[in-house]
């Protein structure tokens, strides 16, 4: 099991009662409600993350290597990908 620790938060009380209202809904506690909001929100946030990290490299790679595929090769591929084909991705080019 997960080790785990005690956060203090504090809400205004209109967002405290929306979460206690939520939770009654949910039939869960409002501890569990803003537990799932952050664990939601992080990982959001690091998929985010990833992808703009991901975004960077690829652009100092062009910036050096000067390769890449044009939009319409891209949508080319992807479509091909969408109507159920085994498709290769399209050669990188100068």
């Amino acid at each position: 099991m997960a080790q785990t620790s005690t956060t203090s938060l504090k809400l205004d009380s209109a967002l405290k009662r929306r979460v206690q209202r939520l939770a009654e809904t949910r039939r869960r506690s409002a501890h569990w409600v803003m537990r799932e909001a952050v664990e939601q929100y992080v990982a959001r946030e690091e998929k985010r993350e990833k992808l703009k990290q991901d975004a960077l490299a690829a652009w100092s790679h062009y910036q050096a290597t000067g390769l890449h595929t044009t939009a319409e090769e891209a949508d080319a591929w992807l479509a091909r990908l969408e109507a159920g084909e085994d498709a290769e991705a399209p050669e990188c080019h100068v």
